[in-house]
């Protein structure tokens, strides 16, 4: 029976407000609204704009969730919402509505780590993940390699993370320098189809003998294609933006997935998992195939719809913890807008203090 329990997931980190329903790990339905074009005249997410935007769309939002999948309030037998990590205001608008929810069906409520969510999003597409699998978490603040075995159990065991920029991060700012719009990451993979990706010769960083093999850094990618930038406009011509954009894309991809590819085969995996927003950049995803298939490595990448923040990923996650028979979150879980990944649940009960956290 527990197989066929619906579980509800409510996403608001940022700027997308999502709602997905799953059952025994088949996705019922889902809607997402985003506050992105509020966003657009400053270049980035603004906090404020972006947690009063949620409280509009929440309602709103897991309605539409409910009619994709046609089915009613009543009929939900737990809530999953993310606690972490995001922007405070935002995800303390998703926790209120989902306690309201939870407490007034009289379900179980579970705390769910956003990026765990990500790792989760795949299994709606492809099943189970393989246990163990290589997962590589791509976003606009966030860039890790991850040993996973089993999501809800186990602990998630870091191989490397990003030492400063993400490789969203870097897009975003880029983007900027090069005068194309924001978000950056799906604007410079445009830009990038009538570029040279060999045009301009880009570092490829941390990808030295003496390096760490599976950390990331992007700021200085992100410097030298803004001195780029500056030395091309100093000349007085046009910059071709197309070429630049190309040229970062590619670098970025090679950085990538040469590290991910590398962590496969140093712990004999056989699988590896590309999620987060940019795994649906073009190039990541076209390289990361001609890795994989070279290597003999299976490669997972979950359709576009589900690489982005979604209500769906968040639920995926309360269904694996619903079915392990975890623990559902205290009546007094709050939120931790700052917190590493550990485990998929996320049950912190003081905010910016110790934390709960059990699969």
């Amino acid at each position: 029976m527990a197989a066929q329990r619906i579980v509800l997931g409510i996403e608001s980190s940022c700027d997308e407000t999502g709602a997905g329903l799953v059952s025994g790990g088949r996705l019922l339905g889902h809607a997402v609204a985003s506050s992105m074009d509020e966003h657009v005249r400053f270049g980035g997410v603004v906090p404020e704009i972006a947690a009063r935007a949620h409280v509009h769309a929440l309602n709103p939002v897991v309605r539409e969730a409910l009619d994709d999948a046609g089915l009613r309030m009543s009929d939900v037998d737990a809530v999953a919402v993310t606690t972490g990590p995001g922007l405070s205001g935002a995800l303390q608008v998703g926790l209120a509505g989902a306690k309201a929810l939870a407490y007034g069906l009289g379900v179980p409520l579970y705390g769910v780590h956003h990026l765990a969510g990500h790792v989760a999003a795949d299994t709606l597409e492809h099943g189970p993940l393989p246990n163990p699998c290589v997962v590589l978490i791509v976003s606009g603040g966030h860039t890790s390699l991850l040993l996973v075995r089993d999501l809800v159990r186990d602990p998630i065991v870091h191989l490397g993370d990003t030492l400063d920029d993400a490789a969203g991060e870097c897009f975003d700012k880029v983007a900027r320098v090069f005068g194309l719009p924001y978000p950056g990451g799906p604007a410079v993979d445009r830009a990038a189809r009538d570029g040279d990706p060999r045009a301009v010769a880009f570092p490829r960083p941390l990808t030295g003998p003496r390096d760490d093999p599976y950390a990331f850094s992007f700021s200085g990618l992100k410097t030298a294609a803004a001195r780029w930038a500056e030395r091309h406009r100093a000349t007085g011509t046009d910059l071709p933006v197309a070429d630049g954009a190309a040229s970062l894309q590619e670098a970025v991809a090679d950085v990538l997935t040469r590290k991910a590819v590398a962590a496969c085969a140093a712990h004999g995996v056989g699988t590896l998992v590309v999620v987060g927003g940019v795994a649906a950049n073009s190039r990541v995803r076209a390289l990361a195939e001609e890795r994989c298939a070279a290597a003999g490595i299976t490669l997972r990448v979950p359709p576009l719809k589900l690489c982005t923040d979604n209500g769906a990923m968040i639920a995926a996650v309360g269904d694996l913890l619903v079915r392990a028979g975890a623990e559902p979150a205290p009546l007094d879980v709050s939120i931790d807008p700052s917190t590493p990944l550990e485990y998929a649940a996320l049950h912190p009960v003081v905010a910016g203090a110790g934390r709960a956290a059990a699969a």
